[in-house]
C-alpha cells in the first residue's frame, strides 16, 4: 500500500502534542494551529488557475492555491453548553 504524499496546501491544519513527564499530574493538551498556504510559495508563479471573480471574492483570493478556509465555529446550545 503506497502511502499518501503530505500536501501543505490541503493539509493546512495541524496538531502540537507538548513533551509529558511521567511526574506530571495534568494530561497534555494539544495545541491546534493553521499554517496558510502563502507559507509554502516562495514566489507566485505564472498562470496559476484562478477562480471566477465572483467566486474570488466569496473566498477572499484570485488564486485557489491561497485559499485557506476558516474552521467552522462551534455552535452553542442555547443553556450556554
Amino acid at each position: 500500500m503506497k502511502k499518501e504524499k503530505h500536501n501543505p496546501f490541503k493539509d493546512q491544519y495541524r496538531v502540537w502534542y507538548p513533551y509529558h513527564s511521567s511526574d506530571d499530574p495534568c494530561p497534555p493538551l494539544a495545541k491546534k494551529y493553521v499554517v496558510p498556504p502563502n507559507q509554502y510559495l516562495g514566489f507566485q508563479p505564472p498562470n496559476l488557475p484562478q477562480f471566477s471573480k465572483q467566486e474570488a471574492l466569496i473566498k477572499g483570493t484570485l488564486w485557489p492555491i491561497f485559499f485557506s478556509p476558516y474552521p467552522p465555529k462551534k455552535r452553542r446550545d442555547k443553556d450556554g453548553s
